[in-house]
């Protein structure tokens, strides 16, 4: 009498693996979807606090921090450097409430003049201002994060905003203005 064999066949084996490595895949997939899905949506709601502290910033000092260096942005947000950029000491009014933003340690820890506050992905916010005798024709500002991939064309078209057709910028996300 032949005794029936209880263990399981190489076939059975590889497509129980396969079947687990389709689920992992799958499951790892949702994952990073959704990780990105949270960085989007944390960048858009900071380009948002960032949009209403440039307009509280401009109600305080009649316009909008004349630079286009994010580390000048965060001081003039911060209350230290007026629009112009020339320091204000103590007298600014703090815009911004920088423990809810992501940000680059400074060079030296001395000096904070250096920090920049940067998105989901590690790249600093871009900030343009659009001078007032410019073809705009009104102060104004563009801001946007480079998005995932890191990067951005600012090459500005007709009505001051970003080329949404450039390679560069597909990814891009832009503050409600």
């Amino acid at each position: 009498m032949l005794r029936a064999s209880r263990a399981f066949t190489l076939i059975e084996l590889l497509t129980v693996i396969a079947v687990l490595a389709i689920l992992a895949g799958l499951i790892i997939g949702a994952g990073r979807r959704a990780s990105e899905t949270g960085k989007i949506a944390r960048t858009q709601a900071e380009l948002a606090a960032l949009g209403a502290a440039l307009e509280g910033y401009k109600r305080q000092y009649g316009d909008y921090p004349r630079t286009a260096d994010a580390a000048q942005l965060l001081q003039a947000l911060v209350g230290k450097l007026d629009p112009l950029m020339r320091d204000l000491h103590p007298d600014g009014r703090v815009q911004l409430d920088v423990a809810l933003f992501t940000y680059d340690p400074p060079a030296d820890p001395e000096k904070n003049a250096n920090v920049r506050l940067v998105d989901p992905w590690g790249q600093p916010y871009v900030y343009i201002y659009k001078q007032q005798m410019s073809p705009w024709g009104r102060p104004d500002y563009v801001l946007a994060s480079a998005g995932p991939d890191g990067r951005i064309d600012t090459t500005l078209l007709a009505g001051a905003r970003l080329n949404p057709d450039a390679a560069d910028n597909l990814d891009n996300i832009h503050a409600p203005n």
